[in-house]
């Protein structure tokens, strides 16, 4: 996060190359207050979203993907090195094949195709090469609240070749527990905020299992827990003979459709301040709660829509088959299209091991979602002007 420059020139060119008109879109310091904006995580100093535009007519479409990709944790356990993209049996293997520089190759593939054969993308087709998807969805927030709106948006998320029609909600947080900091030698007689840590967490799971008992979403009746409270990361301490002073928690809750953001912090702070009280040391000396990330509402996609039928209807002119919609317990960028009136899903290629080690994409499956896309934009530009 903060270093997407390089990856945004590469963009650039690219839809230079295509024959789009480029510019670059600074995201606004104030960012952070518009409605459905995350808790920005840092300065929008020299950080943008890549553009491209080209045509003009009645009929208009976005085509978004994010440039930013998660952390490669622990590169020694990958079998390639994370930033070095290796191909191997198929697959290409580094952090950000799949999620998701495989969906800008494949409308790289697709917009190159229809050039080489002749085919027009008439009306007013918009790229965005946004920002910050995976942890607050600023970028692309910023662009629509610029006025890059369309009829329509499609975003090249690895969907599995699947269209995903929406997602779950889900807010970030942090919890900060303070301890009683003391040599090694009076571990026994001090308060460990780890210790103390896993207790709350043990405490919390409750209420991840009473959410996922009681908050079942008839979209996604496959999912037996869709709303999992993920712990991201822990720090606490510095020294192996200090019992620490603090322990600080980063979070991800994911939680139902019919919740609005406020009303999951709100719930988020009641699950924690009940925790807390049924805690000896937390009783008195309470975790701090601080929301710091996605702040992103759940969504959904009307089946019913042109977007997805005309796009079901290119899969199958391609594959056969018609595409299958789809929910996720998961969120994308789809969901700010939507909460300003403009139709939106998602569909890309087949990736594996999403925000894992070895991360990867099945290079034909970035083929056959060209073939698709193709079909898809000849078809919502088909008449225009």
């Amino acid at each position: 996060m903060g270093s997407e420059s390089g990856a945004q020139s590469v963009m650039a060119a690219e839809l230079e190359r295509l024959g789009f008109t480029v510019e670059r879109q600074p995201i606004p310091d104030d960012v952070g207050d518009l409605k459905g904006a995350g808790v920005p995580r840092a300065p929008y100093g020299g950080r943008h979203n890549v553009i491209g535009q080209r045509g003009q007519g009645p009929r208009s479409l976005i085509i978004n993907g994010h440039i930013d990709v998660v952390p490669a944790e622990t590169p020694e356990l990958w079998t390639s090195p994370p930033f070095e993209p290796q191909v191997r049996d198929g697959l290409m293997y580094g952090r950000g094949t799949g999620d998701m520089k495989c969906g800008f190759a494949m409308l790289s593939l697709a917009l190159g195709a229809m050039r080489e054969a002749g085919l027009q993308t008439g009306g007013r087709l918009t790229v965005v090469s946004a920002i910050e998807e995976e942890c607050t969805g600023n970028g692309t927030l910023a662009s629509i609240d610029a006025g890059l709106i369309a009829d329509a948006a499609l975003l090249v998320e690895p969907t599995s070749l699947d269209i995903l029609l929406g997602g779950i909600g889900i807010v970030w947080f942090e919890l900060l527990i303070t301890g009683r900091s003391a040599h090694a030698e009076s571990a026994d007689r001090a308060v460990n905020p780890i210790d103390v840590a896993m207790r709350l967490m043990s405490s919390l799971r409750g209420f991840e299992a009473e959410l996922n008992a009681n908050g079942r979403d008839p979209l996604l009746p496959e999912a037996e827990h869709p709303y999992n409270l993920n712990i991201g990361r822990m720090d606490a301490g510095d020294w192996q003979s200090s019992v620490p002073a603090t322990a600080r928690i980063g979070l991800r809750l994911g939680f139902p459709r019919a919740w609005t953001v406020d009303e999951a912090e709100d719930r988020v702070r009641q699950a924690v301040a009940e925790a807390a009280r049924a805690d000896d040391w937390l009783r008195d000396t309470p975790p701090q709660v601080r929301f710091n990330g996605f702040r992103a509402h759940g969504h959904v996609a009307d089946e019913a829509s042109e977007l997805v039928r005309c796009l079901t209807q290119a899969h199958a002119d391609a594959h056969g088959t018609p595409a299958v919609g789809k929910l996720m317990a998961t969120t994308t960028d789809a969901r700010s299209y939507l909460a300003a009136g403009i139709p939106a899903v998602c569909y890309g290629p087949v990736a594996h091991n999403i925000h894992g080690v070895d991360e990867a994409v099945e290079l034909d499956s970035i083929v056959e979602g060209a073939r698709t896309l193709t079909r898809f934009l000849a078809t919502w530009f088909e008449g225009a002007s």
